[in-house]
């Protein structure tokens, strides 16, 4: 039987899609090639935070808004792996505007 490890949840956050997948897909090709189980990514709902604002600022002229959105992306990856091989996984993939937190709980 092999070492399990503890259970490491990888939580990533962005306001960039593209930026977070490829985050995802680097930290599962590495855990892969070091025979690590993952589960994951999962894709957690979409945050949208919403302004809604007067384009005008002295609030003559016609009442047009502008609509403004911020989008934070969630993904949520589970392995099993020690604390050394976590840290190793975490450090390969480092992409601005990307979050990363990993939480560790014993299996």
């Amino acid at each position: 039987a092999e070492y399990m490890g503890q259970r490491v949840r990888i939580t990533l956050t962005s306001t960039d899609v593209r930026s977070i997948e490829k985050v995802c897909a680097t930290l599962i090709k590495e855990s892969q090639e070091k025979n690590i189980k993952v589960k994951g990514p999962v894709r957690m709902p979409v945050k949208r935070l919403r302004i809604t604002t007067r384009k005008t600022p002295c609030g003559e002229g016609s009442k047009t808004w502008d609509r403004f959105q911020m989008r934070i992306y969630k993904r949520v990856v589970d392995i099993n792996a020690t604390n050394d091989q976590a840290l190793q996984i975490t450090k390969v993939s480092v992409v601005p505007g990307v979050q990363v937190e990993v939480t560790v709980s014993d299996a």
